[in-house]
């Protein structure tokens, strides 16, 4: 196990919890951040990326963005945030439907034409991959934008996937629960 999974698991132990597939993790992640395990988490994903060419980050508003700006700053690279809510300022923009099973709502997610372009190679970041909602708007949005997925780095994976770089697994927080 990693530097950035053994903390994180000590983390969740000390100051979350794991109920079935239900991790609370707002005392330090996603309500109250921790800056420092952001970085390290950050450190560890932004190191299974480096030498692959990416040019941006993509991430969805708003637990996402701490995770991606730590990569991103590692990388060397720009991040962007996918709105919850178009703001008047943008004009053409990209959108895609996503449901929020922690929430039970949906959302539509925009990204404005002047930050994504065709050809750029991107990273999808955030804080959990579960059902894949999130990834499928993100996969949708760069779709219209002709743009191109080389990977995705997640805090924790509750999926199945294995194609999603993650610093924990539900198997692996169940396992050491």
């Amino acid at each position: 196990m990693t530097a950035a999974a053994t903390t994180l698991l000590a983390r969740i132990h000390a100051e979350g919890s794991i109920n079935g597939e239900v991790i609370k993790v707002d005392r330090f992640l996603n309500h109250q951040v921790d800056p420092l395990l952001m970085e390290l988490m950050g450190a560890e994903l932004a190191g299974r990326f480096t030498g692959r060419p990416i040019d941006k980050i993509l991430t969805a508003e708003t637990s996402g963005i701490m995770l991606a700006q730590a990569i991103a700053g590692r990388l060397k690279i720009p991040f962007i945030y996918a709105k919850k809510k178009r703001p008047r300022t943008m004009g053409e923009f990209y959108s895609a439907a996503s449901f929020s099973f922690t929430k039970q709502e949906s959302t539509t997610l925009y990204v404005s034409r002047e930050v994504l372009g065709a050809g750029e190679r991107v990273l999808f970041v955030d804080d959990f991959f579960a059902f894949g909602s999130t990834f499928k708007a993100i996969e949708e949005i760069l779709a219209q934008a002709g743009a191109l997925l080389v990977g995705a780095a997640v805090i924790i994976n509750k999926s199945e996937r294995r194609d999603v770089e993650a610093i924990l697994t539900l198997e692996e927080l169940q396992r050491n629960g």
